[in-house]
Parts: structure tokens; sequence; C-alpha cells
């Protein structure tokens, strides 16, 4: 017997319970994997836009010329999304100063909490998602699990009624009750080897984006062209790149 009859001949067998439990399984297959898909086309698209960002930024005259060209384009990923607030944030405490509470402190301490708060939003945008995948790589084999005992309680119920306990009796019933922890397991680990995945990216994202944040802040706070900047700014320039490119 195939699995496609055994899984119909479980199915047909089992009460409401297992039914509903096969049918929770593949609603968090279909869930896991649209997050999962949807997820790479982001950091697939958010990678590409970002190596385009950082080529302009570090390949720019200043960051005026920068914020000419993020007028259009400015919140299509983390880096571009965060010059442009950073930008915006200094120009506003040079023009108004610190007339309201929620201007108060230096420009300074203005501009730290301008990108502070926009490297809370985008850590945020990266969890999107992140929660159910957890939930169903940790609640799935558990599901998967309890559908094999109640498949294999009605079973065992089953063949006390009629009175036969061969093993040819007891094999079949067992073994389509099985197909259930097998369900679980394999709605299961595509969704932690993906929360892995993605957990890993947005550390090494994050961590590259907090150091473009300090040289930013360098580059606001002391008025230097980027072309006047270390040497040592070109390597990290590199190293930006590399690091989305692994991403």
């Amino acid at each position: 017997m195939s699995f496609n009859q055994n899984l119909s001949h479980f199915l047909s067998q089992s009460d409401g319970v297992g039914q509903s439990l096969f049918l929770l399984l593949i609603v968090m297959s279909v869930g896991s994997w649209y997050f999962i898909l949807v997820k790479a086309w982001h950091a697939a698209v958010s990678r590409r836009r970002t190596r385009q960002f950082l080529s302009l930024f570090w390949n720019a005259a200043s960051l005026d010329e920068v914020a000419e060209n993020l007028n259009g384009h400015r919140d299509e990923e983390p880096f571009s999304h965060l010059t442009y607030h950073a930008i915006n944030a200094t120009r506003h405490h040079a023009i108004h100063g610190s007339q309201r509470l929620q201007e108060a402190g230096s420009a300074g301490e203005f501009l730290t909490r301008a990108i502070r708060r926009v490297i809370d939003e985008e850590t945020a945008k990266l969890e999107w998602g992140l929660t159910i995948l957890a939930s169903i790589a940790s609640t799935a084999p558990f599901i998967g699990l309890f559908g094999t005992v109640w498949g294999v309680y009605h079973a065992l119920l089953g063949i006390g009624q009629n009175g036969q306990g061969t093993l040819e009796q007891i094999a079949g019933p067992v073994g389509e009750a099985l197909i259930m922890t097998g369900l679980g397991l394999a709605v299961a680990i595509p969704a932690v080897l993906a929360y892995n995945d993605c957990v890993r990216s947005n550390r090494l994202l994050l961590a590259q984006l907090d150091a473009f944040a300090h040289d930013l802040f360098a580059f606001l706070t002391t008025g230097s062209t980027i072309n006047a900047m270390p040497e040592n700014s070109g390597s990290l320039h590199q190293s930006a790149l590399s690091v989305v490119g692994e991403n």
C-alpha cells in the first residue's frame, strides 16, 4: 500500500480530533513556507539594494550628495533608511535647536536618539515572522506526536473490540498513526532551519548597521566629508559589502 493510500485510510478511520490535528499541521506547514519564501525574497532584494546604496554612499563627495539621492528611495533598505533620518535629524536640530522636549540635549545626543530609533525600527522589521517560525518549529513535533498517540489509541480500541490482536492487525493501524509524527517533523525541520538562518543573518546585518551608524555619526558631528575620512574607512566599506554579500 502506498503512502497516499495509507494516509487516506488513516484519515478515513480518524475521528474529528485526528483530522483536526492533520489540518492544523497542514496550515502550519503552509504558513511556515509562506514566511520562509517571503523573508528569503525580502532578504535578497534588501541585499541588492544595500550593495547599491553603500557603493553610492562611499563614492559620494559629500553627505549632501547622498541626501539628494535618498529623496526617492530612502526606506528601501536599512542603511539608506538610517542615513536619511540621521541627516534629517542633524539638519532639524541645527534649524530648530532645543525648543521641545523631543529635541532636548546637544546635537550629538539628538542624533544618537534618532539613530537608535531607526536601528530599533529595523530590528523590529527583521524580526517579522520569526516568532511564528519559532512557534511552528517548537510545537509541530508535539502536535504530530499527539496525533500519533490519538491514532494508536483508536486503533487499539478497534482491535480490542474486534477481538483480534495479531501482529498483522496491530502493525497496520499503528504504522498509519505514525504518519502524524512524520508529518510533524516534516513541518518543524524547515521552520527550524529557516529560523536559525534568519537569526544569523539578522545578527550580522545589525552588527554591520551598528558599525555604519558609528561612521555616519562621526561624519555628521565632525562635518568631515566622506573622502576626508581615514584610510581604514575604505576597508570598512569592503567589509560592509562582503557582509551584505554573505547574507
